[in-house]
């Protein structure tokens, strides 16, 4: 599509995304920190399972991934089920298709990471970091993909969450082959940028409210927990350790996803009480 043809959000941000991926071509390369086996403050084995609270704490990942997914199953159904019980003429109104899709990109991702993040922590090591990695990259792709979709317009989450998705795999791969954490480094964080400037601009047309500055704050306080790992297991007397809670926190990030899901899906309901009883 002609650049003249987008709106001035969705100029601003085929831009920041440019320069993203300048950057990562051309920019310096930055050294990974360390191999991946890098060690974590509680090392404890529990039953024979190793670095269990690193592991175990993965699985509020796939608790909310398996809930939101059930939860867009779930509105797939009762759509139909309202769609076949309303005249045309009283069409319910529907969210962006493009928005449910980012969002089954999202929860499916929090799956995959949790299975990812597991695996990972079972046995630290460069290739287990990628995998870890590769899983991130599809919650995350879903997430910006929602975010686009509330801030910028509807069309452009779709795109946009490719784009992440893509970009994040390729950074994955330059990484894990070249040791430039620069790519992967772009991703993360100018993903979060754009999170962060897009919670600041006014919603745009068929948004839902989805809160994003919930999502920074448990990405922020996942950060801190993850940079105060052990320091925070010295505190606890060796009960938690701070990488375990930054799975909490940043799982929690789905929460303000599924609250304005939810939300919307209510609206669902009272235009049509009787899509209540279609399960997932």
């Amino acid at each position: 599509m002609p650049l003249t043809l987008l709106s001035r959000r969705e100029r601003v941000l085929f831009f920041f995304f440019a320069l993203l991926l300048l950057l990562a071509v051309a920019g310096p390369s930055l050294p990974s920190p360390g191999s991946g086996g890098a060690p974590f403050a509680d090392e404890r084995d529990w039953f024979g399972l190793p670095h269990a609270m690193d592991v175990l704490s993965n699985l509020p990942f796939a608790a909310l991934g398996v809930w939101g997914l059930r939860w867009l199953h779930w509105h797939d159904q009762a759509h139909e089920h309202v769609q076949d019980a309303v005249p045309l003429h009283h069409a319910v109104a529907q969210p962006p298709v493009n928005l449910l899709d980012c969002a089954w990109m999202f929860f499916a991702g929090l799956v995959i990471t949790a299975a990812g993040s597991a695996f990972y922590h079972l046995q630290p090591d460069a290739l287990r970091l990628a995998a870890d990695r590769a899983g991130m990259t599809v919650a995350f792709a879903g997430l910006i993909g929602c975010a686009v979709c509330e801030r910028v317009s509807a069309r452009a989450g779709w795109p946009a969450a490719w784009f992440v998705l893509g970009a994040g795999l390729l950074a994955v791969a330059v990484c894990q082959e070249t040791g430039n954490v620069m790519p992967w480094a772009l991703v993360q964080f100018g993903g979060m940028l754009l999170v962060l400037v897009l919670a600041l601009a006014r919603p745009a047309q068929g948004a839902i409210g989805l809160r994003l500055g919930w999502v920074i704050f448990f990405y922020a306080l996942a950060k801190l927990f993850e940079l105060s790992d052990r320091a925070i297991y010295e505190a606890t007397h060796h009960l938690l350790a701070g990488h375990s809670l930054k799975h909490l926190a940043a799982a929690l990030a789905a929460l303000p996803v599924l609250h304005a899901l939810q939300a919307m899906g209510r609206q669902t309901l009272r235009h049509n009480p009787g899509a209540a009883a279609v399960t997932a």
